[in-house]
C-alpha cells in the first residue's frame, strides 16, 4: 500500500473511531468536498406552525368581513345590482357614471380640500404637541393622555360633541366666548360657506394628538448629544429644530403624511353626523356620496364602482409616498 492510501485509511480509522461514550464520531467528507443543503428551501416543521395557529383566528376574521366584502366590492363595480331580480353585467358603465356625475366632481373636490387641509394641518399640530410635551417628566404623562383622548373616543361621540359646541345661537359655547370678544353669533354648519371649514378643524383636532404619538416616537431616536453640541456652538432654538430636529424626523413625516391623507380621503362620519354633506352639498365628500348612492338610492353597482376607484386612489398615494421616501434615501 502506498503512502497516500495508508494516509488515507489512518484518517478514515481516526475520523470514525469511536468516543469515550461509546458512540462513533462522523466520518468527516473528503477534501474539497462541500456539503450542499438539501433542494426545496426552508424546511417548515412543527414548531414553525405555532406562529400561525395563534395568527389563524385574526387572519380568518379579516379574510370573513374585510377581504372577501372588498373582492366582492370590485366584483358588484361591474354589474347593474337589482336584489332578488338577478344582477346584469354592465362593465364599466358604473365607473363611466361616476365620471359623469357633477355631483361625484363636487364631493372629489371637497374631499381634496379636506384631505389636503386636515392632512397639514394635523401633522403641524401634531408636531408642536410633541415638542411641548417630549421629555421624561412624569407629569407629561397625564397630559399625553388627556392629549390622546380624542383619538380613542368614538368619532360620532366626537362629532356630537363639536355640533354643540357649533350651535347656530349665541347660547353655543364658541359663540358664547366669541360674545366676549364682541363677535357673532357665527353659523359654523349651516352657511355654505363656513360649513366645509367647520368640518376641517374637527379633523384637525381629532388627527393632531395620534400624530403626536408618533412624532414623540421619533424623537426618541434623535441623539440628544447633538442637541448639546449646536448649543455649544451658539446654535438657538429655531437653528436646532431646522438643522437637527426636522432631518430626524424625515422618516416619520413620511409616514404622518401617508396615514392623514389616507384618513382624509376616507372622512366619513365626521362630515355625517356634523352636516350629513350639507348645506346644500357644501360638505359632501367621496365616501358620503357613496354612502348615499348605496343605501339611500339603491345604486349598488355604481356606488362599488366609487369605493374601488376610492380604494386605489389610496393605493397609489401610499405607493407613491413610499417610492419618494426611498428616493430620498438614497440620495447621498
Amino acid at each position: 500500500m502506498g503512502h497516500s492510501g495508508i494516509s488515507t485509511a489512518v484518517s478514515t480509522t481516526a475520523a470514525t473511531e469511536p468516543r469515550p461514550g461509546g458512540r462513533r464520531r462522523a466520518a468527516a467528507p473528503p477534501a474539497g468536498v462541500v456539503k450542499r443543503r438539501p433542494r426545496g428551501g426552508r424546511r417548515f416543521t412543527a414548531s414553525s406552525w405555532v406562529p400561525w395557529l395563534f395568527v389563524a383566528p385574526a387572519l380568518l376574521l379579516f379574510v370573513v368581513f374585510k377581504y372577501l366584502p372588498m373582492a366582492k366590492g370590485v366584483e358588484l363595480s361591474f354589474y347593474d345590482v337589482r336584489p332578488f331580480l338577478g344582477n346584469l353585467w354592465v362593465g364599466l358603465a358604473n365607473y363611466r357614471s361616476v365620471f359623469g356625475d357633477p355631483q361625484f366632481q363636487a364631493a372629489l373636490g371637497h374631499t381634496v380640500v379636506l384631505a389636503v387641509g386636515g392632512t397639514i394641518g394635523s401633522v403641524i399640530v401634531g408636531f408642536f404637541l410633541a415638542l411641548l410635551l417630549e421629555g421624561p417628566a412624569r407629569s407629561l404623562w397625564f397630559m399625553r393622555s388627556a392629549v390622546f383622548l380624542p383619538v380613542v373616543t368614538a368619532t360620532a361621540v366626537v362629532g356630537e360633541i363639536w355640533r354643540l359646541l357649533y350651535y347656530p345661537t349665541s347660547a353655543g359655547f364658541l359663540n358664547t366666548v366669541l360674545g366676549f370678544l364682541g363677535i357673532g353669533p357665527l353659523h359654523y354648519l349651516d352657511h355654505t360657506s363656513s360649513a366645509l371649514w367647520s368640518v376641517m378643524a374637527v379633523a384637525i383636532w381629532t388627527g393632531g394628538p395620534y400624530n403626536m404619538v408618533i412624532v414623540l416616537a421619533g424623537l426618541t431616536q434623535v441623539d440628544r448629544g447633538l442637541y448639546e453640541a449646536a448649543a455649544l456652538d451658539g446654535a438657538n432654538t429655531w437653528q436646532r429644530l431646522r438643522h437637527i430636529t426636522l432631518p430626524a424626523l424625515r422618516p416619520v413625516v413620511t409616514i404622518l403624511l401617508t396615514l392623514a391623507a389616507i384618513r382624509g380621503f376616507r372622512t366619513f362620519t365626521e362630515v355625517y353626523v356634523l352636516t350629513g354633506g350639507g348645506p346644500a352639498g357644501s360638505t359632501d365628500v367621496w365616501m358620503t356620496r357613496i354612502y348615499q348612492l348605496g343605501f339611500t338610492r339603491n345604486e349598488i353597482g355604481v356606488a362599488s364602482a366609487a369605493a374601488t376607484l376610492l380604494f386605489l386612489v389610496t393605493v397609489c398615494l401610499t405607493v407613491a409616498m413610499q417610492w419618494y421616501q426611498r428616493r430620498k434615501e438614497a440620495r447621498p
